[in-house]
């Protein structure tokens, strides 16, 4: 019998090594999904039920106040994503998830996730791993958004390991991302 191999089996198997039935279980639950640049995971008041893991292409989640559209993160290739509070209360998400290029996503659905957390030991190890993960990232957004300073705050998201957007995320949604005007986003990343 032969299984189809997921990109996301080997990416949790390199955080914590898998069990045979677990990859069984995951070979099973996985499912698969293409978004074209644009297209939105999940919008805002929708019930966000699956978690992913981005095989390739960028997204961003942000939410619209006052008709303003304010991204609250980026994400790219071997990142996970979710609503976080839609998706952990099992419930309609707060903000959008839209593709910012063609994206391939490999997903599973919070029940199955929930099913893997409680029967596979590692499945736990990893979840746990993924959340500290996940909060130091928070910590790090919420350190920069309250530098003063715009050149101080760009210079932060730079050195916190988030260089590489640079070169791939547009510019309106750096600067949004950074609590800055387009035309300050501009003056800064070109001092």
């Amino acid at each position: 019998m032969s299984f189809k191999v997921f990109y996301s089996i080997i990416l949790l198997n390199e955080i914590v090594p898998l069990e045979p039935e677990t990859k069984k279980f995951l070979k099973d639950k996985i499912q698969t999904a293409f978004y074209k640049k644009g297209s939105y995971l999940t919008r805002t008041g929708e019930l966000c039920n699956r978690v992913f893991v981005l095989k390739k292409g960028l997204v961003r989640g942000y939410f619209v106040n006052n008709n303003k559209e304010i991204t609250t993160w980026i994400s790219r290739e071997n990142e996970m994503v979710t609503s976080i509070s839609g998706y952990f209360k099992n419930k309609q998400g707060l903000e959008n998830i839209q593709a910012l290029e063609d994206t391939y996503t490999e997903f599973l659905t919070f029940e199955d996730m929930h099913y893997s957390i409680l029967h596979f030991p590692e499945m736990a190890a990893i979840n746990r791993i993924l959340l500290e993960q996940y909060y130091i990232s928070a910590e790090e957004r919420a350190f920069m958004a309250r530098i003063p300073n715009a050149k101080d705050r760009f210079d932060f998201f730079v050195d916190s390991s988030h260089g590489h957007l640079l070169q791939r995320a547009p510019n309106k949604f750096l600067a949004s991302l950074l609590g800055m005007r387009p035309e300050t986003y501009s003056r800064v990343s070109k001092q």
